[in-house]
């Protein structure tokens, strides 16, 4: 049997680095605060009206190039964000308008920080049942929307002034949320793969929505009439809340015991894994994953410290890298693994 395998990989971060100083001009923080915390140095942010649809589009470019392919050749799109450009319609039309295959079906997924592994597991399917020949996944996540506070001249030095005391003061009411989220796209063309036995192997997944206000964006959901109102402004509801110490303890008791099961299922061991390409959430929790599952540290990368976490976009992205920089080789075992809003979490095995 053989699975979808990935034929090319993009990436995209917009704008220049913000580095943790720099967040120290429009709140209480600093690099030794937050560091320590997440591994999380820099992060990127899309500029006013950049949307995720823009950074997707980046992304997707770079993929198919890498291919080799002709943007006709796309049969699917699957998009995953969980800041689209409107509340609806999904940012999986919009990316393909762009690239100039309108008409071309897109889904959009919302898995949040565990979109690849459910993405993969759609693709799969889709090309399994002859429903598509070429698929280009993409995550993309624009978080700038919710970062609470206005100042952004500031923020990037290009004005030298002090924020007001009652800005400083909002900003640090979320500052613990806020110094994680960065923006970025990854982008992957998915084929069948002409191996025997390589490609996609399966995935194990789940989702609980007991917890789904673990982290969630209360603001502007259609559990009100209006589904906006000037109160959820007022309550500053338009940045998520999140419960960062029940999402840690899902993470590191959830994380591993989806590999193991996964592994079992395919009768490997985690030992066999050659990369386990882990959403970049926080250093803390990768970690801690990768310890209880007895894992060296090469075999589980981080690039965290440069992007902050890009939610739907971080194992793309983290996936782009290795490949172009030559360190995944043809016939290596990955493991794509993720928790996410939802809750959502999952893992996913290819035979690359």
């Amino acid at each position: 049997m053989t699975g979808v395998t990935i034929i090319g990989t993009g990436s995209y971060a917009p704008g220049r680095p913000v580095t943790n100083h720099d967040l120290a001009r429009v709140m209480d923080t600093s690099d030794e605060w937050i560091r320590p915390r997440t591994g999380i140095h820099q992060r990127h942010y899309a500029g006013e009206g950049e949307t995720a649809s823009d950074l997707g589009f980046r992304a997707a470019e770079r993929a198919i190039e890498a291919a080799g392919i002709d943007r006709g050749e796309i049969d699917a799109i699957l998009c995953s964000s969980m800041t689209s450009d409107y509340k609806f319609p999904g940012s999986g039309g919009l990316i393909g308008a762009k690239l100039g295959i309108q008409g071309v079906p897109a889904f959009d997924l919302q898995q949040q920080c565990a979109s690849m592994p459910f993405s993969m597991q759609v693709a799969n399917g889709l090309i399994s049942t002859g429903a598509a020949k070429t698929i280009l996944m993409v995550g993309a996540d624009a978080h700038a929307g919710f970062m609470p506070w206005k100042d952004w001249d500031v923020l990037y030095g290009e004005r030298d002034a002090e924020v007001s005391p009652e800005a400083r003061a909002q900003a640090t009411k979320h500052r613990g949320l806020a110094v994680i989220f960065g923006d970025g796209a990854g982008a992957m063309v998915l084929r069948k793969s002409e191996v025997e036995g390589h490609g996609f192997l399966g995935a194990q997944l789940h989702t609980d929505g007991d917890y789904a206000e673990d982290i969630a964006l209360l603001g502007g959901g259609f559990r009100s009439r209006p589904f906006l109102t000037k109160e959820m402004i007022d309550e500053e509801l338009y940045v998520p809340r999140m419960a960062g110490r029940s999402l840690f303890k899902h993470a590191v008791k959830k994380l591993p015991k989806v590999v193991r099961e996964l592994c079992a299922r395919h009768e490997c061991t985690t030992e066999d894994v050659d990369w386990v390409i882990a959403h970049q959430a926080n250093d803390r929790i990768n970690f801690a994953v990768r310890d209880a599952l007895k894992l060296p540290p090469e075999k589980v990368p981080s690039n965290i410290a440069r992007y902050g976490n890009t939610s739907s976009a971080t194992i793309a992205i983290l996936l782009d890298e290795l490949i172009r920089g030559g360190k995944i080789e043809r016939g290596q075992l990955l493991c794509l693994l993720g928790l996410g809003a939802g809750l959502h979490w999952g893992a996913a095995l290819m035979r690359y």
